[in-house]
């Protein structure tokens, strides 16, 4: 899916978005934890460099949609994953470079049906056209040499971006409601590895 300004996301080298490539995906088995943490909207505007009527704006019109905890009536607070909080912040990304709000719609629903081991090692590249995902280094390059691809979002530099910035903000367990003073993601998935492999 290649075309040009039609709102479609390509893969880089002929690969559509949504097949599978070439690379195996690391420790499959814990590739979609659960989230038992989830953050407000402050909390998620303050990690993704987003104002608050920007997520609420996105949140309404369907862009990014808190996965956590949707609102349901009033009063009732939205709780966003840390894989939303990453979107959102690719999404500014993208509109700060001038890419077409439906290539970014398109891209969106492609970065959530994939794998949290895929979003690592993901580089999406767009020449404000289209948005192609690269899944290796040897992609981006051919990309580049073929004359496409302005400007590229290392999705796993945002990952790991947005999870330091959570690490020194308040999340909230899902379960129970408790606030996580300065609560870090990444101790939460190494509790789980750790579980999972005893």
């Amino acid at each position: 899916m290649r075309n040009s300004g039609d709102g479609a996301v390509g893969g880089a080298l002929g690969r559509g978005l949504g097949e599978s490539g070439p690379y195996p995906l690391p420790e499959s088995g814990v590739d979609q934890p659960a989230d038992t943490v989830g953050y407000r909207g402050p909390t998620a505007c303050a990690a993704a460099g987003i104002t608050y009527r920007q997520l609420d704006y996105w949140a309404r019109t369907g862009l990014v949609e808190p996965s956590v905890r949707p609102p349901h009536g009033a009063g009732a607070q939205r709780l966003y994953s840390m894989r939303d909080v990453v979107v959102l912040k690719i999404v500014k990304r993208f509109l700060d470079t001038g890419v077409a709000l439906q290539n970014i719609r398109a891209a969106v629903r492609h970065l959530r049906t994939r794998g949290y081991a895929d979003l690592e090692r993901m580089t999406l590249m767009s020449d404000g056209a289209t948005v192609y995902e690269c899944s290796s280094p040897d992609e981006v390059v051919q990309l580049l040499q073929g004359g496409q691809g302005v400007f590229g979002i290392a999705v796993g530099v945002v990952w790991r971006d947005v999870e330091a910035a959570l690490s020194l903000l308040h999340g909230e367990r899902v379960d129970t409601g408790e606030t996580l003073v300065a609560h870090n993601p990444a101790d939460e998935l190494a509790r789980r590895r750790q579980n999972r492999a005893v």
